[in-house]
C-alpha cells in the first residue's frame, strides 16, 4: 500500500510543481541571506574604517544601522517565506492530498 501511495505522489504534477517551487524559493532565499551575511562579515574584515564612520557629533557609527539591517533583513525574509509557505505551498499540499487519497 505504501509503495503505491509513494508512486502516486511522485507521479502527481502538483507534487512536481510543489517540489520545484519550494526548492527554487529555498535556494533563492539562501543565496540572498548568504550575500547579506557574508557581505557584512567581509565589510567588517576589510573595511573597518567605513563601519566606524560616525554620524554627526554622536556615538552612532555606520556599522550600527548596517548591523540592524542584517537582523531586520533576516526577520523580513523569514516572514516572506512563512507567508508563501502558509499560502501557496500549503494549497499545493492540500491539492496533492486530495488527488492522491481519492
Amino acid at each position: 500500500m505504501e509503495d503505491d501511495l509513494v508512486k502516486k505522489i511522485l507521479a502527481n504534477p502538483n507534487y512536481q510543481k510543489l517540489l520545484k517551487a519550494r526548492t527554487a524559493y529555498g535556494w533563492y532565499f539562501t543565496l540572498l541571506v548568504m550575500v547579506v551575511y557574508y557581505g557584512f562579515i567581509l565589510l567588517i574584515a576589510f573595511n573597518k574604517e567605513l563601519l566606524s564612520t560616525r554620524f554627526g557629533d554622536g556615538v552612532m557609527t555606520l556599522g550600527m544601522p548596517i548591523g540592524l539591517f542584517v537582523i531586520a533583513f533576516t526577520v523580513i525574509i523569514t516572514g516572506i517565506y512563512v507567508r508563501r509557505a502558509n499560502g501557496e505551498f500549503d494549497d499545493l499540499t492540500e491539492k496533492l492530498k486530495a488527488e492522491v487519497l481519492k
